[in-house]
């Protein structure tokens, strides 16, 4: 029997203080500095003790370094992401530059939507895994051949091959892994993952995969995780959390990094009941559906905050963006959320089909109706592979594909006939401003820093770094945006393409 190959799973370093790839719905280099949890690269690197996780930017590591650690090992699999492959690209280069006989997987979003693009970017590419990659990678190096892997794509004889479409994991499988909280004891410095919105350190994981929501903008539900939500049973989540909270004594709080957590009702009220006699916080993400009984549960279990996409106030974006929630879903969703006692982080969203200065100003007056704890405004994008990145292309509005500037923050690039990109990202700095300077509000900043000297560190590095964030959108809005592209170029024509059996699907 071979031998299995001493594998590293990387979370690159695509920008300094790059937030992407494994760990972010939306990579990018963070205004302010934060870090998201590579969970996905987790559980693959479980499956091979021998194996290291390396998540390179919360811990400083540079491209020059995971070069170097690379040369210890005989595989890596790298999660790139569409913002950061052209410097995952060179780092692949360099290296097989200093290692010519190391095997390197490309795994993420972005190599699911284009994997002959993406093997066709670089012969430093040996193969691509589409969709779900923990039982491909792990098979590659315990040493099956290439061809009978699912879901692997990769060049042979000049030809770009697609093997078959491996099933999604359904809950024995997904009950089956490893605790991906095991392989963070190992591997990772939790102290070095930050969120200004969650309590520092905080512990996060999965509890399910995918989201049957069809909102047209959301990365993941549309490549990686899918549609079909697929959950781990009650019992192995609630034996994770009860592990972790032993494992991680210094953890303010776990969160539950989920496309969507409260999906349905009667799980969330069990796992709540395992929860309770922990004594032990949680926050993690929500829609809101969610009625004031499963708020009281989850409260009665521990939950402290819910992450929250409005996106707008508007109804008719709403619809356009396939919501399927109402203004008045989120009006009642914060009203049993403040009678129950959980705060809520409300993320929102500029610059999506139907905008306009109109609507702009309907959403910054609803989120200061709706008065949540915290908030994120974001630039709409538009990924390759969602919805909304196919319906820009069709109408017109996706003004340029650069996502990214050279840093790897983000760019807004969609355009309106009666509204620019200019005016977009002065409305972002808009909205902040009339958000957050209320007297109230700024209170409830200041209020939980008060007590504690952590929190007042975290809160004033955080001030500053929102500072210089609104000082260089202004400067953006003035000098107009950078189209240089960040996406893969198209193969060439004459590139034949040979499909071993099924078309690339997650």
């Amino acid at each position: 029997m071979p031998s299995v190959m001493k594998t590293m799973f990387l979370n690159p370093p695509s920008f300094e203080k790059f937030d992407g790839g494994a760990s972010s719905r939306w990579p990018a280099t963070r205004e302010i500095e934060s870090y998201w949890y590579p969970v996905w690269i987790a559980y693959p690197a479980g499956m091979l003790p021998s194996s290291r996780l390396v998540d390179a930017p919360p811990h400083g590591f540079t491209p020059a370094d995971v070069v170097k650690m690379a040369q210890d090992y005989e595989f890596v699999v790298l999660f790139t992401s569409t913002v950061g492959f052209e410097s995952d690209l060179k780092m692949a280069q360099g290296m097989k530059a200093q290692k010519p006989g190391l095997k390197i997987c490309f795994v993420g979003p972005q190599v699911q939507i284009k994997p002959a693009e993406s093997l066709l970017a670089s012969p430093d590419i040996d193969f691509v895994v589409r969709g779900e990659f923990d039982h491909a990678v792990v098979e590659f190096a315990e040493g099956k051949p290439l061809s009978g892997i699912l879901n692997a794509s990769f060049i042979k004889d000049g030809k770009v091959v697609h093997n078959p479409p491996r099933p999604l994991m359904q809950t024995a499988e997904l009950d089956a892994l490893p605790f991906a909280t095991d392989v963070y004891k190992d591997n990772i410095t939790i102290e070095k993952y930050n969120v200004p919105f969650l309590l520092h350190p905080y512990v996060s994981f999965y509890t399910a995969r995918g989201c049957p929501a069809l909102c047209t903008f959301c990365l993941w539900p549309q490549t990686l995780s899918g549609h079909a939500w697929r959950v781990r049973s009650v019992e192995n989540v609630a034996r994770e959390f009860k592990s972790a909270h032993k494992m991680f004594p210094q953890a303010k709080e776990f969160f539950f990094d989920d496309d969507t957590f409260n999906i349905r009702k009667d799980r969330v009220i069990e796992l709540c009941k395992e929860f309770k006699p922990v004594g032990f916080q949680w926050s993690c993400t929500s829609r809101v559906h969610a009625d004031y009984e499963t708020l009281k549960a989850m409260k009665d279990g521990g939950c402290r905050l819910l992450i929250v996409g409005f996106e707008s106030g508007d109804a008719q974006i709403l619809k356009n963006i396939k919501k399927g929630a109402t203004v008045e879903m989120g009006r009642r969703f914060m009203e049993n959320c403040k009678k129950v006692g959980i705060r809520v982080h409300g993320d929102f969203i500029i610059g999506l089909p139907g905008e306009t200065k109109k609507t702009i100003e309907n959403t910054i007056e609803y989120a200061k109706e709706l008065d949540c704890e915290t908030i994120q405004v974001s630039m709409a994008h538009a990924y390759p592979g969602t919805e909304l990145y196919d319906q820009g292309l069709r109408e017109g509005f996706l003004a340029t594909e650069a996502i990214a500037d050279a840093n790897g923050h983000q760019l807004p690039h969609l355009e309106y006939p009666d509204l620019s990109r200019e005016y977009m990202v002065e409305s972002v700095n808009r909205f902040y401003d009339q958000y957050y300077f209320r007297p109230r509000v700024a209170w409830r900043i200041v209020r939980d820093a008060l007590w504690d000297s952590n929190e007042r560190k975290r809160l004033y590095h955080e001030a500053v770094d929102f500072m210089k964030l609104r000082h260089e959108r202004r400067k953006m809005a003035r000098k107009g945006v950078s189209t240089k592209t960040t996406f893969l170029p198209k193969p060439p024509a004459e590139t034949r393409v040979e499909v071993a059996s099924e078309s690339p699907s997650a």
